[in-house]
């Protein structure tokens, strides 16, 4: 099922906007003009043996400790997956992935943490599974996307590099 329809189907309300293709934070600030709902920026990881898998969602600004994320989450040495393993898990390219990529998550096998900051925002901004378009989603349209697909995700102050 595409994202389109997937939102479609469960009467989700989001604003949508195209825009030019991103690949990273600094291009989607530079490129794209002032959007309602707060940025972030989405690191899909996983621990040392690839047995855990977790996507991040932090500030667009944060550069975060992993070694102090990794004893947070009790994990080995949290880096970051491979684009074969972002594919495998969450079915986006890098440049696309966000909140929206776990519709491809069908066995909850990824982790979802979230910045305490995003996920008291107001709304957030979202890929739709590609980077030429952000959506915009409400606070009370995520919080009942992540239980659609039954993501439960850890609010966390997620540790920045100091």
């Amino acid at each position: 099922m595409t994202i389109s329809r997937f939102l479609a189907s469960h009467r989700f309300n989001f604003t949508r906007f195209e825009h030019r293709a991103t690949q990273t934070c600094a291009e989607f600030e530079a490129l794209v003009p002032a959007l309602p709902g707060t940025r972030n920026k989405n690191l899909f990881l996983r621990d040392k043996k690839g047995l855990r898998h977790v996507l991040v969602i932090v500030p667009p600004k944060l550069v975060i400790d992993l070694d102090k994320l990794s004893a947070l989450l009790g994990m080995r040495r949290l880096g970051f997956a491979s684009t074969d393993r972002l594919r495998q898990h969450l079915g986006v390219e890098s440049g696309s992935v966000s909140v929206l990529s776990l519709i491809h998550d069908l066995s909850n096998s990824v982790e979802l943490v979230i910045d305490q900051t995003i996920w008291n925002a107001e709304a957030i901004q979202a890929h739709p599974l590609i980077n030429t378009e952000t959506v915009v989603i409400p606070q009370p349209e995520l919080k009942r996307f992540l239980a659609t697909t039954g993501h439960l995700p850890t609010v966390l102050d997620i540790p920045g590099v100091q």
